[in-house]
């Protein structure tokens, strides 16, 4: 009885992983307003009663979505993080997870930013306890760096919200053939962050993990967490 609920269990989250993942794609390009559950039950091949198992409602699809996508950052930045004390290497392991997350879910990444207003009551109020976590963990690390090095001056609020700005927003310009590939694109956004542009100081290696971990780690979101 055991393995036929794990199979159960298993078979659930992979289904209700290829539902979100599906639904993601659909509200970027259609938006959330303009996509119904009948179009998401012809792209995922399913019908109408076979998708209600799975959520009640498309606002709580909807907020499936992004509690996935705050979850699993927070969980792979616990992961990557826990061995290192450096500080500075703490931000670039976040912004590495953070763009990682970008680079390779670029629905999710549109659907977390265009959609930030379309949930309603307690999915908002749920989003938003995420929301405010994950902000305050990069928030903590920058107040961590300002007390370390000084640079008192400099607003906290300011700073944490200029480094998400350029982090977020990619999906608006990147260009894969064009522009720079992720390691280096990271590498760029922290030189910015840490030295400004005018005086691009040196980003030592032990800031990041190793450049053959991040080639082969696609960071999809909707695989299993080791």
């Amino acid at each position: 009885m055991s393995n036929r609920s794990e199979s159960a269990n298993h078979h659930y989250d992979e289904k209700l992983r290829q539902i979100l993942k599906t639904s993601a794609k659909i509200f970027a390009e259609k938006g959330f307003h303009r996509t119904s559950v009948r179009d998401i039950a012809r792209a995922t091949r399913m019908s109408l009663a076979g998708l209600y198992y799975y959520f009640t409602t498309k606002e709580e699809l909807l907020y499936l979505i992004q509690e996935h996508c705050f979850l699993t950052l927070l969980q792979r930045w616990e992961q990557a993080s826990k061995a290192n004390t450096d500080v500075r290497a703490r931000i670039g392991i976040f912004a590495e997870n953070h763009l990682s997350f970008f680079w390779h879910n670029m629905h999710e990444m549109k659907v977390m930013a265009h959609e930030d207003e379309s949930l309603t009551g307690e999915f908002q109020d749920k989003i938003l306890v995420l929301k405010r976590r994950y902000v305050k963990v990069l928030m903590d690390l920058i107040e961590e760096l300002r007390k370390q090095e000084g640079g008192g001056e400099v607003d906290l609020r300011v700073a944490t919200f200029s480094l998400f700005g350029m982090m977020n927003w990619i999906y608006t310009w990147y260009q894969a053939k064009r522009d720079l590939p992720l390691p280096a694109l990271i590498e760029q956004m922290l030189r910015i962050f840490f030295f400004g542009v005018l005086r691009a100081g040196k980003i030592e290696e032990r800031w990041f993990t190793s450049t053959a971990a991040r080639q082969k780690d696609t960071f999809s979101l909707w695989q299993n967490i080791p």
